[in-house]
C-alpha cells in the first residue's frame, strides 16, 4: 500500500509518501517548508519534486491522505482542493485525517500526555489531549477550538506530565510557563517535531485505510470546527440589522452614537 499525504493546515506546507507492506511502513519521501509563501505556490511544486526524486507514478498510489482540519481556512481549502483534484483525476480514495491528531502523532511512543496547540487567533487554540496506549494514538480530549485557559485547566485536572507542540507554542509559551502550568511537569517538543508533517499524516492514514476509513473525493469536506471570520462578521451584521428592525429603524440607517 502506498499513500500520498498533504498537509497545508497551518504555516507549514508538507507532502509525503509512505509505503506499507502489511508489516513495515517506510517513509519514501517528505518535503516540508515553513516559509513565507502561500500554499498555493508551494504544494503542487513540492509534489512534483517528490514524484521526480523517487520516480513515483501517481497512478500507483492507493490513497491520498489530507490534514482535513481544523486549521487555517485558506490552507485547508488549498489542501482539500488539491487532494480532491488528485483523487478525482486518479480515481483514488481520500483519507480524512484530523489535523490535531496528526500533529500529536509526531510524538509517537512518548509516555507523556501530548497537547498540540495551533494558534486559532482571538486568544483561542485548536487543540486536544492525547496519549499512546499499546502503540495506538488515543484521544483523551478530541480536537477542539477553545481558549488557552480552558485547555490548561483540563491538563491540570489530569495531573500528568505534558509535552506541547505546534505553532501555538511560541504564541502561548510565556503564559503557559508563567501562569497556567505552575506546579506541573511539562515540556515543549524540539524543532524537528513541533510542526505539522505530512509524514505523520501518511503514517496515521495507514491504519485508517486498514480499517476502511476512506471517503470519495466528491464527498470530502474540510473540518473547520468554528466559523470563518467572514461568517462571524456576517452573523454579527445580521444580528445588528435584526435589532435595528425591532427598534423601528429602516435598513441601512446609521445609528447615532
Amino acid at each position: 500500500m502506498k499513500i500520498l499525504a498533504l498537509d497545508s493546515s497551518g504555516l507549514v506546507a508538507s507532502v509525503a509518501v509512505v509505503e506499507d507492506d502489511g508489516i513495515n511502513s517506510s517513509l519514501l519521501a517528505e518535503y516540508t517548508v515553513n516559509y513565507k509563501k502561500t500554499h498555493s505556490q508551494t504544494l503542487l511544486p513540492m509534489l512534483d519534486e517528490i514524484a521526480r526524486m523517487i520516480e513515483l507514478d501517481l497512478n500507483t498510489i492507493d490513497a491520498i491522505a489530507v490534514a482535513a482540519g481544523p486549521g487555517s481556512f485558506t490552507g485547508l481549502r488549498i489542501g482539500s482542493a488539491t487532494a480532491k483534484g488528485l483523487g478525482l483525476a486518479l480515481g483514488k480514495p481520500l483519507v480524512h485525517i484530523p489535523t490535531v491528531d496528526a500533529l500529536a502523532y509526531n510524538l509517537y511512543g512518548t509516555e507523556r500526555v501530548i497537547c498540540p496547540l495551533m494558534d486559532a487567533r482571538r486568544n483561542q487554540v485548536y487543540t486536544g489531549i492525547y496519549e499512546f496506549r499499546d502503540n495506538q494514538l488515543c484521544a483523551i480530549e478530541p480536537q477542539m477550538a477553545v481558549g488557552i485557559e480552558v485547555i490548561a485547566e483540563k491538563l491540570r485536572t489530569l495531573g500528568r506530565e505534558v509535552i506541547f507542540l505546534g505553532d501555538g507554542v511560541p504564541v502561548f509559551r510565556k503564559v503557559l510557563t508563567e501562569e497556567l502550568m505552575a506546579g506541573m511537569e511539562f515540556s515543549f517538543a524540539p524543532a524537528h517535531l513541533n510542526k505539522q508533517r505530512a509524514g505523520a499524516v501518511a503514517a496515521l492514514a495507514v491504519s485508517y485505510v486498514r480499517e476502511g476509513k476512506t471517503e470519495s473525493a466528491t464527498d470530502h469536506r474540510p473540518e473547520y470546527l468554528r466559523p470563518s471570520q467572514a461568517e462571524r462578521e456576517r452573523a454579527e451584521k445580521e444580528v445588528l440589522l435584526k435589532k435595528e428592525k425591532e427598534q423601528g429603524k429602516p435598513d441601512g440607517q446609521v445609528c447615532e452614537s
